[in-house]
């Protein structure tokens, strides 16, 4: 039996009594209340309880002295520490007023110094003073005497020293015409020019430094500009010889002129401003009205390799807003082309695409039609396009489908070109117009005047239903037109959606895509629904002249080969090639689409002329070869729900030549089960012996 304290050990915590009062019962020989190996013995769990209550108040009493043992001791701990920190806090406050005292008397000695350097300065400063204006009054009355005898005037080693003297003179007798002042700078302007010549970097700095308290420094910057571009422009490429010149200067500047970076600032002001800027107008003006072709070339790559110089000379030290100053010089350069840029693009790209288009016209000898007219002839034309009455005679094209991707390709070429011209030329918040501008363009002359103009044509040319030997080229014109339009989305999201992304045109322009995709679908729906139209009148009208009523009812019965009629051969093959011209001509969903409801047509026409005749056992068995035939050109489709039509048709053939009592066991099957009973009973009234054997009591 487990002590109180091994008890308590063994509880779970929070401590709960009942818990504690079972533990302690269970644990208790006899004690348990629903038998075991001893019997339930009250007065020993009673007397276990009794001695356990005991143990507990025992238990309860060391835990209470041990507590106030702990409590003592941690009330005599807690005294000791605060008197350490009451005498922790008493040697601080000292260290703290010492500290004071010592501050305190560092600011009074402070002060003192500094009481006694004014003190010392006021006294010095006129001193000075007076002794640099006694100097200065010397000079003066030598140059009023008009006999420079003092050496800093005579001797050319000391001309820095001279310098500074006139120009301090030349302050003070601002009302004076002192020549002297006027003659030094030039002299000092020579002598720098001449440094600069001779590559005496030293000298140059000298000089500079000299001249940089006269009125001529500016005039000595200028020179120094004029003469290091001389001989930097030996060849062609100006834009190469002025990133070559400024690397090279930009490091003698540093080492002449005590600001570089305004001497910089100034060589690149004065490149841009005549160089490049007489480089752009030459280039341009020459080709502006003779060839813009050449002109938006020329306006493309030259602000392209300007701004790719500017991003060079980044690099140099030019100040602190050095991008702003470079756009400046730049836009200086570009405005009045920039201006009028959008415009002359819209204009050109515009002429050129109805140039390209005509050039393919006239190669096919072909005159345009107008389009969207109100003539009845034009109206006949549209009724006919959306319907399929003989509204007269079908345009022949001659297999034409004035679809060409030489022409496609070269008007992508000329947009995608102008967009690039559009990015780099447009103002970033004119871009996204000026892109969506260019855009509609495209859309006018690829989708518009070519793409939608060869389906015009091509319905045209699309035959009535009941034509005989119909050529049916309006496939491919769709395959044509299908390829044209995937590389203008390609050029769409590659070229055009990067410039608009960001801005509301997106929209505008997606909008723009759609309404042009869907006007060019609704023409290839009604295309390819009058060529579906086309091929399965094609299908009934080969069955209508090669299928004879006594293929299905053989005069010798006992003299018949089993096989498919000549009728169901010639449809085979013509459906079979047909399929494949439609997998050629369409691709991912659209193949599956087309050819589902083209087999739902074929489906439909040969059930339709199967129930024109009357089938002997004989005819049954050979309807029964044709439907197979059909059934493996069905196949071909690749589509389940045509070849579970063909599957269901072949069943409800199988009731032309089942015996009579077994009728309704077929009609019961799994193909049949869910058939309407008239269409059951429509097929057996097919069959020669339907009144002799009186099988329509099978349907009653």
């Amino acid at each position: 039996i487990l002590t109180p304290g091994q008890l308590f050990i063994s509880c779970r915590e929070p401590f709960d009594a009942d818990e504690y009062i079972e533990r302690l019962a269970w644990r208790t020989p006899g004690g348990g209340s629903k038998g075991g190996a001893e019997a339930f013995d009250p007065k020993r769990l009673l007397e276990e309880f009794e001695n356990h209550i005991e143990e507990l108040k025992h238990l309860d009493e060391k835990i209470q002295r041990r507590v106030e043992k702990l409590e003592h001791q941690c009330h005599r701990e807690a005294k000791e520490f605060a008197h350490k920190v009451q005498d922790l806090q008493r040697s601080n406050q000292v260290a703290f007023q010492h500290f004071q005292e010592l501050d305190e008397h560092i600011s009074y000695v402070a002060t003192k110094v500094c009481h006694l350097g004014d003190q010392l300065e006021g006294v010095n400063t006129p001193r000075q003073r007076a002794v640099e204006a006694q100097r200065l009054m010397t000079y003066f009355n030598e140059f009023l005497d008009g006999e420079l005898r003092s050496d800093v005037f005579n001797n050319p080693e000391k001309i820095k020293e001279a310098a500074d003297i006139i120009q301090k003179l030349h302050l003070i007798a601002a009302l004076h015409d002192l020549c002297k002042y006027h003659d030094l700078e030039r002299q000092l302007i020579q002598e720098f020019t001449a440094a600069q010549r001779r590559g005496e970097i030293g000298r140059m700095q000298e000089v500079a430094a000299v001249l940089l308290h006269f009125k001529g420094y500016a005039h000595c910057v200028d020179v120094y500009i004029k003469q290091c571009q001389e001989g930097a422009y030996m060849r062609s490429d100006v834009f190469e010889d002025t990133a070559l010149l400024c690397q090279r200067v930009n490091k003698q500047v540093g080492e002449v002129f005590q600001s570089p970076e305004t001497v910089m600032a100034k060589l690149i002001q004065n490149i841009f401003e005549n160089k490049l800027q007489a480089h752009v107008k030459e280039k341009l003006d020459e080709t502006r009205r003779s060839d813009v072709e050449q002109y938006l070339k020329n306006l493309y790559d030259l602000y392209t390799r300007t701004t790719a110089l500017a991003s060079k000379l980044t690099e140099f030290n030019l100040g602190s807003d050095k991008h702003t100053f470079l756009s400046k010089l730049i836009k200086n350069i570009f405005s009045t082309y920039l201006e009028s840029y959008i415009e002359m693009e819209k204009d050109y790209l515009r002429t050129r695409s109805a140039m390209i288009l005509q050039r393919y016209y006239d190669s096919k000898n072909h005159q345009k039609r107008p389009q969207g007219g109100g003539s009845i002839q034009e109206l006949k034309e549209r009724i006919r396009q959306r319907t399929n009455l003989p509204l007269g005679p079908s345009i022949d094209t001659h297999g034409e489908t004035f679809l060409s991707q030489e022409v496609v390709v070269n008007l992508l070429q000329e947009t995608r070109h102008a967009f690039e011209r559009c990015n780099r030329l447009s103002d970033p918040s004119d871009l996204p117009k000026n892109a969506f501008s260019i855009f509609l363009l495209l859309v006018e002359h690829l989708c518009m005047d070519h793409i939608d103009y060869a389906l015009e044509i091509g319905l045209s040319a699309i035959p009535s239903a009941d034509a005989k030997n119909a050529n049916l080229y309006f496939l491919d014109v769709v395959q044509q037109a299908n390829t044209i339009f995937h590389l203008f989305d390609k050029q769409f999201n590659d070229h055009l959606m990067p410039l608009i992304s960001s801005s509301p045109k997106l929209t505008e322009c997606l909008h723009k895509k759609k309404e042009v995709i869907e006007q060019m679908e609704v023409k290839l729906d009604t295309g390819i629904d009058r060529t579906l139209n086309c091929m399965v009148g094609q299908m009934k009208h080969i069955l209508a002249t090669e299928q004879k009523k006594t293929d299905f009812r053989p005069e010798d019965e006992n003299n018949v080969m089993i096989q498919c009629t000549a009728a169901c051969s010639k449809v085979c093959v013509y459906v079979s090639r047909q399929v494949e011209r439609v997998r050629k001509s369409m691709d991912g969903k659209n193949v599956d689409t087309v050819l589902t409801e083209l087999g739902v047509r074929f489906h439909r026409l040969i059930h339709e002329h199967l129930q024109q005749y009357s089938y002997s056992s004989m005819g049954g068995m050979l309807a029964i070869c044709d439907v197979a035939e059909y059934r493996k050109s069905a196949k071909d489709f690749r589509v389940p729900l045509v070849l579970q039509l063909f599957d269901t048709l072949h069943a409800l053939c199988n009731l032309l030549v089942v015996a009579p009592d077994n009728l309704k066991q077929v009609c019961s099957g799994e193909q049949l089960t869910n058939l309407d009973r008239n269409l059951l009973h429509a097929f057996v009234q097919l069959r020669v012996d339907y009144r002799q054997a009186r099988l329509g009591r099978h349907f009653s």
